[in-house]
């Protein structure tokens, strides 16, 4: 599982989470689809057996699903976050450019 502190320790909140404590929430959800993902390509990767290799590599792209879902979720939820992403495409598209 992906190296986050849990904030809720196997506990609900004795509240209702802001956008912005929800989306926290949310990016530890992502992080720990994006490390099922990185599991299961290797265990793909690692792998001659034709079976386990589709199998593992559709559950993986399932779990790229996942992280889409979350990703549109946080970016709903935090109106600023689709603008910040956008300056970090853009700083690469430029020093892709330079190159």
């Amino acid at each position: 599982m992906a190296e986050f502190i849990n904030p809720f320790s196997g506990m609900v909140p004795d509240r209702k989470l802001t956008d912005r404590e929800l989306a926290r929430a949310i990016r530890l959800a992502l992080a720990a689809e994006e490390e099922a993902v990185h599991l299961y390509e290797a265990l793909a990767d690692a792998s001659d057996n034709p079976l386990a290799v589709r199998v593992l590599q559709d559950v993986a792209d399932e779990e790229k699903v996942h992280a889409g879902e979350f990703q549109e979720l946080i970016r709903i939820l935090l109106p600023n976050e689709q603008q910040l992403l956008k300056e970090g495409t853009d700083e690469v598209q430029e020093m892709a450019a330079d190159k």
